[in-house]
């Protein structure tokens, strides 16, 4: 009776400590996924605020380094007239040129750019200049006259090589110097307009009208 009892209060014992045993151990386990999933969770978090600062960062970052859309204009406004140089009565010197084009044919046909350069560099009006030459030379009718076509004066300069006129080795040759003649003898001395260059240039009484006739007509063409 008594071992009985003996070996039923050992079963009782054996089965109280399995049971001890299997609750620590499932405690552990439950502790174990507990720890996982917050490490886990604790990740996940510092991961998405980083994600977070690094976005706002890069956003502040932006706004403080971005230029305003009206700062971006101005500055290309700026840099169209920075490229743009005007050098007589608010024209590029290619304006001028494509202006006296127009009214350049026979053999100053597309001289305009030779002419505007010359006269811009030495300070000469390049309309006053271009009609004289039309003027001087028959340029600005059917054909030029024969000294401009053989000897390349144009403007009528006095000289030597071509009878009592200057010959010259080009037509561009004899364009810039008859605009350093202007030059010379008229616009360095303050003669400066079609009225105080007349007297000195030409004998003619009419020579003025014409002159400024022909200065309104490339001006217009």
């Amino acid at each position: 009776m008594k071992r009985k009892k003996l070996i039923g209060g050992l079963t009782l014992m054996a089965a109280v400590i399995m049971l001890s045993v299997g609750m620590v151990y499932q405690n552990r386990e439950a502790y174990k996924s507990i720890d996982k999933v917050s490490v886990r969770q604790f990740k996940i978090e510092n991961m998405a605020a980083s994600t977070n600062m690094i976005v706002k960062e890069k956003q502040e970052v932006k706004e403080k380094t971005s230029i305003p859309e009206t700062v971006e204009i101005n500055m290309e406004v700026s840099k169209a007239s920075m490229l743009r140089e005007e050098v007589y009565q608010g024209m590029t010197l290619e304006e001028v040129a494509n202006q006296l084009n127009k009214s350049l044919k026979n053999d100053i046909a597309g001289k305009g750019m030779v002419i505007a350069s010359k006269s811009i560099e030495l300070g000469v009006d390049p309309f006053v200049a271009t009609a004289i030459i039309l003027h001087e030379t028959g340029c600005g009718q059917n054909h030029c006259s024969n000294i401009a076509r053989t000897c390349y004066n144009f403007g009528g300069q006095k000289g030597s090589g071509c009878g009592a006129y200057q010959r010259y080795g080009s037509v561009d040759e004899g364009l810039e110097g008859m605009i350093s003649n202007l030059y010379r003898n008229y616009y360095s001395k303050g003669l400066t307009t079609v009225e105080t260059i007349g007297p000195r240039y030409a004998e003619s009484t009419t020579w003025v009208s014409m002159i400024n006739s022909y200065v309104n007509k490339v001006k217009s063409a």
